[in-house]
């Protein structure tokens, strides 16, 4: 069961992005394309589950290397290899800025040890 609910998974990912490999949907912006990491990590970037990381507040660069390595198959999971296969670099890019711009919960917890709740 657990193999078919992550092929579904992989399955939807893969269609989610309806663009040709390397070229974004017309008319998607960062936002649109965001919507389906949403499921996993949440609206604000912060994971649905503990198993799901935190992309907000995470450094750019280490997102946008993230996506690439599941694309190029350096980084092994199903799900986001196949989210990522329809990107272009561009469009890593632009989530990886987009969900680095986010607050993350880290930043909560500086505000909260400065005292600047």
């Amino acid at each position: 069961m657990k193999s078919i609910t992550l092929f579904l998974l992989a399955a939807i990912a893969g269609n989610a992005f309806a663009a040709e490999e390397g070229a974004a949907a017309p008319g998607k912006s960062v936002q649109d394309m965001a919507k389906t990491c949403e499921a996993c990590h949440a609206a604000d970037g912060n994971g649905t589950a503990a198993q799901y990381p935190r992309l907000a507040g995470q450094y750019h660069d280490y997102l946008e290397r993230a996506m690439h390595e599941y694309k190029t198959g350096d980084r092994q999971n199903a799900i986001m290899a196949g989210f990522v296969k329809t990107l272009s670099d561009a469009d890593i890019d632009a989530l990886a800025r987009y969900f680095s711009a986010m607050p993350g919960k880290l930043d909560d917890l500086a505000k909260h040890e400065q005292g600047s709740d």
